[in-house]
């Protein structure tokens, strides 16, 4: 488990995750662009299938903006793949089992639901540049409207 958690105006420390489409995905390979990186509780729920539809219906405007867009949460790679191949996402997924990034991000919260408490994570963006630096962050996010905050945030950037 990282030791930090990132800040804004700070680099954002490496991590690796396993990728849908095959292999790692290493953050330090991945700075030749702005990085849109947003965290969701679980695929193929309601709001989680609406914010990934919604950051890709803009995806081209993200690519245009000069950004790449990747999705994160602790379900499974088989898990992502369905759910990317189901919905026709243009843009990666990356599986965080162990929760090393939703934790690095500090994202990783104790929830609650119908009086039970548990762990999982809180729905949140982050905007970094090209020299990994992390440039804006959304938390708590509700979908409706947020991609386009966010392309706009990229544009500006």
């Amino acid at each position: 488990m990282p030791e930090k958690t990132v800040a804004l105006d700070r680099k954002v420390p490496d991590f690796t995750l396993p990728v849908t489409g095959g292999g790692n995905w290493k953050f330090s390979a991945a700075r030749a662009r702005k990085l849109v990186i947003y965290f969701y509780p679980k695929d193929n729920t309601s709001g989680c299938t609406a914010e990934g539809v919604a950051f890709n219906g803009l995806h081209g405007a993200f690519r245009k903006a000069g950004a790449d867009i990747l999705g994160v949460s602790p379900d499974s790679l088989a898990s992502h793949e369905k759910f990317k191949a189901k919905m026709g996402f243009a843009f990666e997924l990356l599986a965080d089992e162990e929760q090393k990034a939703c934790r690095l991000f500090d994202v990783w919260k104790e929830k609650s639901m119908y009086g039970r408490k548990y762990m999982g994570v809180e729905r949140s963006t982050f905007l970094i540049d090209q020299q990994g630096v992390l440039r804006r962050e959304w938390r708590k996010v509700k979908v409706a409207g947020h991609a386009d905050e966010v392309l706009a945030a990229v544009r500006d950037l």
